[in-house]
């Protein structure tokens, strides 16, 4: 019954959270990318009765007059809307303090001036850069290893500073690597699923020995709606994550195996980062999830992943689905 905001909602995550808003009955309003074509992202996807029960606001969070009006009347924001990819925050870091610092800070100051119930805002993994000891803790050392996760730092500081300073009913959860039907072709897994289902013998990657956290994309939704409702959230950081770590090498042979395939692995150069940037190790700690917010993941551990997975790949290898994944590119 609650009035909540969500920005971003026309992403990977975002989409995923709208419809479970849906699902639990909440006047959902979705925040979505404005653009010349009227597209909602992912969003127009749904059903044609899901579609009918949401509320769009086409603008930028980077317009804080836009922000202001999109807030208005509601009663929780989930604030999603960044730039993520971390490569393209080498050559464009501005675009990125520009959406990530200033965008945060308009929902930070609108929520506030409108008095909003409750605002979570989202952080990721890629703030504490290559564990330093594991499982990560909220307590680990922040890292900025690229641009962005130095924005992404600057504004989850941002956002426990309104806390501090004005009294304002935040929470900051951080996901790990979250992967699932959606997700963009600039991500590790979507990268492999759609050479491998293209027919392709040799899969294009990065450095594959770094080890990730993936976290299913319905465990990562949940999360947020834990967030929101649990008032012992506020002003506290939250990891989300499935308490599970794998390398991007064994990721490869996993999904290589549920596809039975039988392929290579070739490292491209252009897909590493420069060797300092790159975060070797993530593996989360997410105790403080299950004490907070009663949140457990679903997919946790190896045998979720796999399920997972399987349930990726069916939705990537559906023709009309492939049609949008180019998998002889190289997405940044």
């Amino acid at each position: 019954g609650k009035k909540t905001l969500v920005t971003g909602a026309d992403g990977f995550i975002g989409s995923h959270l709208v419809e479970k808003l849906l699902e639990m009955g909440a006047d959902v309003r979705a925040f979505v990318m404005y653009n010349s074509f009227g597209h909602n992202g992912w969003l127009d996807s749904l059903s044609k009765d899901k579609i009918e029960n949401i509320d769009f606001f086409q603008g930028d969070v980077r317009d804080s007059n836009g922000v202001r009006v999109a807030m208005q009347d509601c009663d929780v924001v989930l604030h999603l809307a960044s730039l993520i990819g971390i490569p393209y925050s080498y050559h464009s870091p501005t675009n990125y303090v520009d959406t990530n610092i200033k965008g945060t800070l308009n929902v930070l100051q609108a929520a506030r001036d409108l008095n909003v119930q409750k605002v979570v805002h989202t952080s990721t993994s890629e703030v504490y850069g290559t564990a330093n000891f594991v499982p990560i803790t909220e307590e680990h050392p922040l890292q900025g290893q690229s641009p962005y996760s130095a924005t992404k730092i600057a504004a989850d500081q941002m956002a426990l500073a309104y806390h501090r300073s004005f009294d304002l009913p935040v929470s900051i959860l951080r996901p790990f690597n979250t992967y699932g039907p959606r997700q963009s072709a600039r991500a590790v897994i979507p990268t492999i699923i759609s050479q491998i289902a293209q027919g392709q013998k040799q899969i294009k990657l990065g450095d594959l020995t770094p080890t990730r956290d993936f976290s299913y994309v319905e465990d990562t939704a949940y999360a947020f709606l834990c967030a929101a409702m649990s008032e012992q959230t506020v002003g506290e950081v939250v990891n989300c994550g499935s308490g599970f770590e794998i390398s991007i090498l064994d990721t490869v042979r996993l999904i290589a195996e549920i596809m039975e395939a039988d392929v290579d692995i070739v490292q491209d150069n252009q897909r590493k980062r420069p060797e300092k940037s790159e975060v070797f190790r993530l593996f989360a700690d997410v105790k403080k999830a299950r004490s907070l917010m009663q949140w457990t993941p679903e997919y946790g551990g190896l045998e979720g992943f796999k399920r997972g997975m399987a349930k990726t790949i069916s939705w990537f290898i559906e023709e009309d689905k492939l049609f949008d994944y180019q998998s002889h590119r190289y997405y940044i």
